[in-house]
């Protein structure tokens, strides 16, 4: 199975792809996370990939996996991303 790329592998590689130098590349990286963790509240759109959004989670009933015992788990809000249809068919093959 091939190994996920890192971050310095992926500035490289946009880099050379779009003729920018690499200072530039992680600039716009860093600020779209700063911004994707800024704006995820409202739902925050990769256009191609996805979109971040906010779920709130329920209460539920859990089980404490050492001993067995019931647990409770509390209501909670989580941020989750929403895959795009199209990365999704691009990624799975799914052919038209």
């Amino acid at each position: 199975m091939a190994k996920t790329m890192t971050k310095a592998q992926t500035v490289t590689y946009l880099s050379d792809k779009l003729g920018l130098a690499r200072k530039v590349v992680a600039g716009f990286l860093e600020e779209q996370a700063k911004l994707g963790a800024k704006e995820a509240k409202n739902g925050f759109t990769i256009p191609g990939m996805g979109k971040l959004v906010l779920v709130a989670r329920k209460a539920r009933m859990g089980r404490n996996p050492q001993t067995g015992e019931a647990i409770k788990i509390p209501a909670r809000r989580v941020v989750r991303f929403r895959v795009a249809k199209a990365m999704k068919d691009a990624v799975l093959g799914v052919k038209k």
